[in-house]
């Protein structure tokens, strides 16, 4: 008989190399796993908007809601009880607060500052309170920046776009905010703040930078949630082209040297290999936004019954850490820490 038609006749393999005897149980996986989550690896994200006693559910992100300051706390005191301590903070605004300036970026009474110094009472030193710098949130545009009218056609206008975002910056840093997140993608802008920044005494607030934002696709259900799409063309002319890698590298260089303290690679999940080749590249602290889209694409494939929700969402937050984030802005952080899905 051929030892081939009986296995039991074929010699074991020498094997010298076994792999699976690191996979043997739970417990022993656990010990020598290379990536961990933690719940102050998080930055939850949270849109705020004028008025009181207000949660309005966004049917672009199931289970998100836009919130008025009082109910915001309630949400961040459940944040800080889960162990998140960032919180992210974007203000919504009514159609009559805006301009085509964004003026009302800078109101001291705006949803957002209000938010700032609502938490830092409640909260003191226990949150740390991160603020989205834009202006499309509050022009009546949708874009970015400044408007300007030249021979080729409208135009996002940097130069004047810096100072209305360095007075938004400023607002916040006043009302107690700890980094502004700058998310337009001006050139210059890092450098800009910072200096607004210096000069009126908010020496100790970082910048967190969206140094690395791409064209895409993936911020649709952001857009809706709040209220910042825009109202003619797109942002192909600020935000990055996705088929380049080595601008990425260059961005994120150039907000370094202006002074960023930390940057951002957004989208995360279709560019998780720009966040691999940036973290040898920077010792400065790596955030990656895992965005709306990409939320809103597990959230309908788990309600369809595609896949399992639970294992789908652990295993996409382990790659975003596992590929070189230091932190990770999520719609599912809360969420997947309450129900023990990480």
């Amino acid at each position: 008989m051929s030892s081939l038609k009986n296995p039991q006749l074929l010699k074991a393999p020498e094997l010298l190399e076994r792999p699976r005897r690191l996979r043997a149980s739970a417990a022993l996986r656990e010990s020598v796993a290379e990536t961990h989550l933690r719940p102050s690896d998080f930055l939850a994200p949270f849109f705020v908007m004028p008025g009181r006693g207000l949660s309005e559910p966004i049917a672009a992100l199931p289970g998100i809601n836009r919130y008025s300051v009082d109910t915001f706390l309630l949400e961040a005191e459940r944040a800080l009880k889960l162990g998140v301590s960032s919180l992210l903070l974007f203000g919504v605004l009514p159609d009559t607060w805006k301009d085509p300036h964004g003026a009302s970026a800078a109101e001291p009474d705006g949803p957002v500052p209000t938010a700032i110094r609502a938490a830092r009472k409640a909260f003191g030193e226990d949150v740390v309170i991160y603020t989205d710098v834009c202006l499309c949130a509050h022009t009546t545009h949708g874009h970015c920046g400044v408007l300007k009218e030249t021979p080729r056609g409208v135009r996002i206008d940097n130069d004047s776009s810096l100072r209305q975002l360095a007075a938004m910056a400023l607002t916040h840093a006043e009302a107690g905010a700890d980094f502004v997140a700058p998310s337009d993608m001006m050139d210059g802008r890092v450098g800009y703040l910072r200096r607004a920044l210096d000069q009126a005494g908010h020496t100790e607030v970082g910048i967190l930078s969206y140094a690395v934002k791409y064209a895409s696709a993936f911020y649709g259900p952001f857009r809706d949630a709040a209220k910042s799409a825009p109202s003619f063309g797109d942002r192909a002319s600020y935000q990055m082209d996705l088929r380049n890698a080595r601008e990425a590298l260059r961005e994120a260089a150039l907000d370094e040297a202006e002074g960023a303290d930390m940057l951002m690679v957004k989208p995360a999940l279709a560019y998780l290999d720009i966040l691999a080749r940036l973290r040898p590249q920077t010792q400065l602290p790596l955030v990656a936004y895992n965005v709306s889209g990409e939320y809103a694409m597990l959230k309908a494939a788990a309600m369809a019954g595609a896949l399992e929700e639970a294992r789908a969402v652990r295993e996409t937050l382990m790659a975003i850490k596992r590929a070189g984030a230091d932190l990770i802005i999520s719609y599912h952080a809360l969420e997947a820490l309450a129900q023990g899905w990480i």
